[in-house]
């Protein structure tokens, strides 16, 4: 049995949580839990965001899986997210889209896997005010996480059996900053001759992969185009309630739901879990669990297909219990 570390988080982050933990623990997943309230709410309960029992957990655990966390606006905090990735080095933020057949789109068969760096970049919040009318943002891109970043991109589609990498970059202006990450690319791709390599400017890449997406296999980012290509790319899908990510570091790794807190639709029970249960199957397939995980999709699959116990934003009217349920009755 592994202990993990759960976040609860907030918004709909208890609800699609519950669900997804009871579909774990219908499966038998070999796992205990260690939970605790973060976010918005705990910070009005208990004046933190996040409780130090919290961190604690984590550093024991060395995995997280993490509901959504909704960060206080205008009170001087900086994103949750971007907290947890820096303060544990969660340098691989990897983010894979793949079509439904069950989930009507105008796009299938995609098949696409965004990494994205996930430490530097316009993220690590440096600002400047210069005057009343100017601000200053500094973009910080470095060797030692730009060679991570792509070799662990070029690592994976070995290990997966991907054909190509693209590096997404705007280094037709940024020359000195995404000029470096563009290179180091192109050093490193020399390294995986079975691998095919290319490289787009960001904005060429958008309209590919609305245009021509089966072009693309594997995205490796700085981060600011991550966040943006990732979220295009579950566009692509049926939306964020779809695309799971995973944050790897050297020593932790943290499973998370890229959608939001969602605080207008909280309490109403019409959630979909299926980000938060397909990244908990990136996690179990993390720690080697692979057939609960090829479990678990098999059952979100047949759910899909049914169209019986759909939530609102894939079409149906189902609650998130009803959803759950109905993926417990397949696993």
């Amino acid at each position: 049995m592994k202990t993990i570390t759960v976040f609860k988080g907030d918004g709909i982050g208890p609800e699609i949580t519950d669900a997804v933990i009871a579909i774990l623990q219908a499966t038998k997943a070999p796992l205990n839990y260690e939970f605790f309230n973060v976010g918005a709410a705990e910070y009005e309960r208990n004046g933190a965001l996040i409780p130090k029992e919290a961190f604690t957990s984590f550093e024991r655990t060395h995995v997280l899986l993490k509901s959504p966390i909704t960060t206080p606006i205008g009170k001087g905090f900086r994103s949750l997210n971007v907290t947890l990735r820096n303060k544990y080095d969660l340098y691989a933020n990897i983010r894979p889209a793949k079509s439904n057949d069950a989930v009507p789109t105008p796009f299938s068969h995609i098949d696409l896997v965004t990494f994205r760096e996930n430490t530097e970049d316009l993220y690590v919040g440096v600002e400047y005010k210069i005057n009343a009318d100017t601000i200053h943002a500094i973009k910080i891109i470095t060797r030692q996480a730009s060679e991570r970043i792509i070799r662990a991109a070029f690592e994976y589609a070995v290990a997966h059996g991907r054909k190509r990498v693209t590096c997404v970059h705007k280094a037709n202006i940024l020359k000195m900053s995404d000029g470096l990450f563009l290179s180091i690319f192109k050093e490193i791709a020399r390294e995986y001759p079975q691998i095919e390599s290319d490289d787009k400017i960001v904005d060429n890449t958008c309209m590919q992969l609305v245009m021509h997406p089966e072009n693309f296999d594997i995205m490796v980012t700085p981060n600011l185009y991550g966040d943006i290509i990732s979220d295009l790319t579950s566009g692509l899908i049926g939306g964020l309630g779809l695309l799971p990510s995973m944050n790897i570091g050297k020593d932790y790794a943290m499973f998370e739901a890229v959608h939001g807190s969602a605080p207008d639709i909280a309490g109403k029970h019409i959630a979909n879990p299926t980000a938060l249960l397909w990244s908990a199957c990136m996690l179990l397939e993390y720690l080697g669990e692979t057939q609960t995980a090829f479990a678990i999709r098999s059952a979100v699959d047949a759910v899909l297909a049914e169209k019986k116990y759909l939530t609102p934003d894939l079409g149906g009217t189902a609650t998130t219990e009803q959803y759950r349920n109905a993926v417990i009755a397949h696993v």
